[in-house]
């Protein structure tokens, strides 16, 4: 379990080299540190030699039939081989199509091409990075009529099939359930506990009839209880905490990461606990 990270925004680049802060681990955006030089890959190997760090992507595009982009694999790769990261993530969904990038992370329905399809594009991009990836569940605004299976069922199939692993984002499940009207407890009991590499946690926005994710509050307290759930459900899990938008001072964030770490642990040290003092090899 890797810990307790923040995802590395340039607002922090000084404050992170400066002041080296008890951070377990920093999430990247890959596409931010693709071009080779510039201030941003040297910050990166900078970080990277003071901590592990997770490359979090947004051009897999898993959700189309449009071909792979190699280029942006290729640069991946290289990526991949000079700052060594601890996995390498992306997002369950298509963000292009037709050579056009959407700049969005869009739905796709849950049937069985489209099972296919993300199958087939997952397994050829982990044979191309000789890197199994890990997949971020999406924030969903809208269900499809054509979708024949839930969006749980959907990853556990891509896990089975593929070998993937999944990034919770349990904003996301939280937003989507509200704005779906599914029982978001329910939806992670669903999925296959030895596939969960990773937690996300995040604010968003609420809008009364719908939730946007937005990434510019902090966690509400609904979230932490579903995390809270999320905790008993898989054990401790490596969590990092977002924020894109009205990024406040690097001491707010740590003061939250820390929340994050007292929920956690709060469920599985007992556990652990007793894992440590119990050497008999029976069950209690």
């Amino acid at each position: 379990m890797l810990g307790y990270g923040l995802g590395l925004r340039s607002v922090h680049y000084d404050h992170v080299l400066t002041h080296r802060p008890a951070v377990d681990w920093f999430e990247l955006i890959t596409e931010n540190y693709l071009a080779p030089g510039g201030r941003p890959r040297a910050v990166l190997r900078e970080i990277r030699a003071n901590y592990p760090v997770v490359l979090h992507g947004l051009s897999f595009n898993v959700g189309t039939d449009d071909p792979l982009d190699f280029h942006y694999l290729d640069q991946l790769k290289r990526l991949i081989a000079e700052v060594q990261p601890e996995w390498v993530s992306d997002h369950l969904c298509w963000t292009g199509l037709h050579g056009y990038t959407s700049h969005d992370l869009l739905p796709i329905a849950y049937t069985d091409d489209n099972l296919q399809r993300c199958a087939d594009k997952i397994s050829r991009i982990q044979d191309y990075l000789q890197h199994r990836i890990v997949l971020e569940n999406p924030s969903v605004y809208i269900g499809f009529r054509s979708n024949t299976m839930t969006e749980p069922e959907f990853i556990n199939a891509l896990v089975r099939q593929t070998g993937c692993e999944v990034l919770l984002d349990i904003n996301n499940v939280y937003v989507s359930g509200f704005n779906l009207g599914f029982d978001p407890r329910a939806y992670i009991d669903t999925l296959i506990p030895s596939a969960i590499r990773q937690f996300h946690l995040a604010g968003h926005t609420n809008n009364v009839t719908h939730i946007i994710d937005t990434h510019d509050h902090p966690v509400c307290d609904e979230v932490w209880e579903l995390y809270r759930h999320a905790c008993q459900r898989f054990g401790p899990v490596a969590t990092l905490l977002e924020r894109d938008d009205h990024i406040p001072e690097f001491t707010e964030l740590m003061t939250e990461l820390a929340h994050a770490r007292q929920v956690q642990e709060s469920v599985t040290r007992p556990a652990e606990t007793m894992t440590t003092h119990d050497s008999s090899g029976l069950q209690p």
